[in-house]
Parts: C-alpha cells; sequence; structure tokens
C-alpha cells in the first residue's frame, strides 16, 4: 500500500484514525495493538506472503533483545554482565539478521556473479524482493543494539517490539528509527491536538512533494535515460534529465519522509528529521549530514565509531574505516553494481575531503570558494545520480558522457524543448523548494499577520490589524487543503506513482 494511493487517503488511514482515537482512546495497549495490527495490513497488503518474514524478524530480535538485556550493559551500566555471551549474542544477532537481508535481497545476485566469474551454473533462486526489507531490518538490529548497549530498556511484550519494527508510517521507506528515539513513546506517548493538526500539515506537503514534483520529474527522467540507452539522447536533453532525477530522488525520498514524520506525530510519535536541504551543500561531506541522515547516523554509530572513526592513529585506518562504511552504504541500497560504484564514489570524494581539509581551507570560506564548493559538489551529486539510475556502470558512464556530447550527440532537439516547456512551472518549483525558501517565506508571513502585522514593530500592537492572526490561520488552513485536493485530482487520473525507495 501507497501513502499516496487513494485507499490509503479515503479509507485505510481514516478507520485507523477513528479507531485509534475514539473506540480505544481510553486503552494504551488497545491502541498499540490497533497500530501493529494496522502495520501488518499495510505491509501485507501488495505480498501477504512477506509478512511472514517481518514476523520472523520480530519475534527473533525480540529474542534476541531479552538475551541482550540479560548478557549486555542493562539500562545505565558500564560493563558487560557477561562479556563472552554477550559478544556470541550479538555475532549470532547481527549473523542472522544480515543473512536474512542477504538471502532476500543479494542471493540472485550473489549467484548470478559467481556463474560469470567462475563460469558455473548454479540455478540462480529468482526470490523475490520484500518491500522495505533493509529498513526494518536496520531498525531490528537497532533494538538489539541499544539494548546489549544500555542506552534503552529491553520491551518485554513481543508486541511492543513488533509495533517498533513494523509502524506502518516508516515502514517501508523510512526514516530509520532508532529504538533509543522512541522505547519511551511506545507506552509514553501523549497525543495533543498541536501535534496532530502539525502532523496532518507535514503529510500534505510530503504529498505535494510527491506528487506534484517528483511524478513529474520522473516522467522527465525516464525519457532522457531511455533516450540514452537508445543512444539518441542530445546534451541539453541528457543535462535536463539529470536535473529532473536529482529532483525526483530528493523529493520522491524526502516526500514520503514527511509524510512519515507528519503520519507519526498524529499518533503521538516523534521522529527525527531525514533530510536538510541536502543541495545546498557545499562539498560531498556536507551533502551526507543532510541526506537521508537517519541512515547516515545509523552507519556513524553502529560501524564508523564502533571500528574507530576518526580518532585512530593512523591515515591508512581512517581511510579503511571510511571504504568500510562507504561500501556498505553502497550495498546496502541494492545488488547490484552501479551501487556500489555509487558508494564508492562518495568514500573517494569524502576521503579527499577529510586528508585535504577540503572544507576548512582559507579560500573556502571566501563567497567566490563557495560558489566553487557548491559548483563541485552538485556535479558529483549529479554524476553519482547517473549511476545510481542507471541499469549498469557502463549505461551510467555513457550517460554523463552523453552530458558532455563524447558520443557525438546533438546538442539539443523538439524533445528537449517539448519537455522544457511542458515541465517549466514544476522544474521552477523543484529547484525553489530544494532550497529552504518555502520556510523562509512562510516565516515572513508569520511573522507579518501572526505578529499583528507589520506595524508591531512600530508599538501598534494588535491595532486595527487584531484579525490578522485569524486570517493567517484561516488562509494557511485553506492553502493546504487546497494543494490537498490538488494532489488528490492528480491520482484521481492515474498519474505515476511508485515510489524510489520501496526498493531498498
Amino acid at each position: 500500500m501507497l501513502f499516496s494511493s487513494l485507499i490509503f487517503i479515503a479509507l485505510f488511514l481514516p478507520v485507523v484514525i477513528f479507531i485509534y482515537y475514539v473506540v480505544l482512546r481510553k486503552s494504551r495497549r488497545g491502541q498499540n495493538v490497533l497500530l501493529l495490527c494496522a502495520s501488518l495490513l499495510f505491509y501485507a497488503w501488495g505480498e501477504p506472503r512477506f509478512v511472514l518474514v517481518m514476523l520472523l524478524s520480530i519475534v527473533m530480535n525480540w529474542v534476541f533483545g531479552l538475551l541482550a538485556d540479560k548478557y549486555g550493559r542493562g539500562r545505565g551500566g558500564t560493563a558487560l554482565k557477561d562479556a563472552v555471551k554477550a559478544k556470541a549474542l550479538l555475532v549470532v544477532a547481527v549473523a542472522f539478521n544480515i543473512g536474512v537481508l542477504f538471502i532476500f535481497k543479494y542471493l540472485n545476485f550473489a549467484v548470478e556473479n559467481t556463474n560469470s566469474l567462475f563460469g558455473t551454473h548454479l540455478p540462480v533462486p529468482g526470490i523475490a524482493l520484500p518491500i522495505g526489507i533493509s529498513f526494518f531490518t536496520f531498525q531490528a538490529m537497532s533494538y538489539v543494539f541499544d539494548v546489549w548497549r544500555g542506552d534503552a530498556d529491553v520491551q518485554k511484550r513481543p508486541f511492543n517490539v513488533g509495533l517498533y519494527i513494523s509502524f506502518f508510517p516508516q515502514l517501508i521507506a523510512g526514516p530509520i528509527v532508532r529504538y533509543q528515539t522512541i522505547a519511551e513513546q511506545i507506552m509514553g506517548r501523549h497525543e495533543t491536538w498541536e501535534d496532530f493538526s502539525a502532523g496532518v500539515s507535514r503529510f500534505i506537503v510530503g504529498f505535494a512533494k510527491k506528487i506534484l514534483i517528483a511524478n513529474n520529474m520522473a516522467l522527465i527522467a525516464d525519457r532522457a535515460f531511455a533516450a540514452s540507452a537508445a543512444g539518441e539522447n542530445t546534451v541539453l536533453f541528457a543535462w535536463l534529465g539529470i536535473v529532473a532525477y536529482t529532483l525526483q530522488i530528493y523529493y520522491d525520498f524526502s516526500g514520503y519522509s514527511d509524510m512519515a514524520i507528519g503520519l507519526g506525530r498524529m499518533f503521538g510519535f516523534h521522529f527525527l528529521e531525514n533530510f536538510n536541504y541536502p543541495y545546498i551543500s557545499k562539498s560531498t561531506s556536507e551533502f551526507w549530514r543532510r541526506w537521508h541522515m537517519s541512515l547516515g547516523q545509523w552507519f556513524r554509530d553502529y560501524v564508523y565509531f564502533p571500528l574507530g572513526g576518526s580518532r585512530v592513529s593512523t591515515r591508512g585506518r581512517l581511510v579503511l574505516n571510511l571504504f568500510v562504511v562507504w561500501a556498505l552504504t553502497g550495498v546496502w541500497h541494492g545488488a547490484n553494481w552501479t551501487f556500489i560504484a555509487w558508494g564508492l564514489l562518495y568514500f573517494v570524494t569524502i576521503t579527499f575531503e577529510k586528508l585535504s581539509g577540503f572544507e576548512h581551507a582559507s579560500w573556502a570560506q571566501s563567497a567566490w570558494g563557495g560558489a566553487l564548493r557548491h559548483v563541485y559538489t552538485m556535479l558529483l551529486v549529479m554524476f553519482g545520480w547517473a549511476i545510481f539510475r542507471a541499469e549498469s556502470i557502463g549505461a551510467g558512464l555513457r550517460y554523463i558522457a552523453d552530458m558532455f556530447g563524447a558520443r557525438a550527440n546533438l546538442f539539443y532537439d523538439g524533445v528537449f524543448v517539448g519537455e522544457l516547456m511542458e515541465n517549466a512551472w514544476f522544474l521552477v518549483f523543484g529547484l525553489l523548494f530544494c532550497a529552504p525558501v518555502a520556510g523562509r517565506i512562510g516565516g515572513f508571513f508569520e511573522r507579518l499577520f501572526a505578529g499583528g502585522g507589520a506595524d508591531a514593530d512600530a508599538g501598534s500592537g494588535s491595532g486595527s490589524l487584531g484579525v490578522a492572526p485569524v486570517v493567517y490561520s484561516a488562509g494557511r488552513s485553506a492553502l493546504y487543503v487546497a494543494i490537498f485536493l490538488i494532489c488528490v485530482s492528480y491520482l484521481v487520473k492515474g498519474s505515476y506513482n511508485p515510489f524510489i525507495y520501496f526498493n531498498f
């Protein structure tokens, strides 16, 4: 089931909200059981058999959590209760979770490459990929790690572990919610009207990102990559296509995260942010501090820091630590060499930036230095997305070649002009809102109206404009309703609507 589907908007979500707030309003346990059952139904909607994989993950990690509490540090503890058993438990827990992930996500890839490298004829299993398996597997491991390290209390009830792992707002495509972030919210959260209304507003923002911008950018990107595969791309259409994909993947993924954060807030859960305007970055290191922040923080806390992070005695060890993290980041995204190459691209660039002091050099602090660093960063990001989006590394490199006319392609043609003219407004809004423009505009009007008007600073108070806060609130609500109805109209028309990160 998709957030951006009529069945979710018109049936699933209203029914869950009604039962949660009306039928079960006085029973926290009942509400949690409802959310767990709704989450399992949400996941099973398209492929019911895969819910068994999730149930297996829930049960096994609940058991691992109990054992981690018994042998690990314990809440607030500093020493392992039983070091040998604790380390053995951690190995088994990681092996189980990675093993499940390998079987369903990487086994086909491993067999195909073994046959290719060694000339063998092993049968390819043809195992289908459960949607969002990387997300819920990483969340399950987060639960075991946090209990083992004493960062959170163990959950004695398997239903609560199941709710954490399967909670439908962030189940399919994140953000990856760390267990310690919401451990106390499972039983101790407090729902308020302010949270609910803020959650609805946040959901609509994400809904609009997905339906109005990401979906329209996807049509341009698909056509540009298809033209490249057919050897018919032009220079300007290749650039337009990669700009469109750069916008598509941002608005698709950040839109889903907005909807997830908004939905969580509607039920009293507060998730951490997952994006912070990554396309204003001035280095690839900064880009990854702003892009998919929950994944970056997961690898930082559970892989990079345990390896020693940047506080190591030699540069060689630092490079090794970075290599491990970025190779795993690439592999996490999918079973294809394109994702591995994409991850290693960031390993190379971030290693260069760390070793050279790129971000802190004196020239980099000037206005022209900042502009130059921004151009450098966005070019690398777009080259990376070309590899990420392509069917193979070779296809990605050919697409990049198209961008510079290296395949003797035309500079532009009627396809480029037509796509540019047809989607000009979507491109303009996409480019504007990937920077903190909307927040500044909203802040300006909020100060103007909610503060009693433009004369408030002059000592006039609310004066004759005392109705301004009411007008502002009504206008803001009307704007959200209008945006929501426009998005629904696109859904009714049956517009392009898949989520990119469902496959990860």
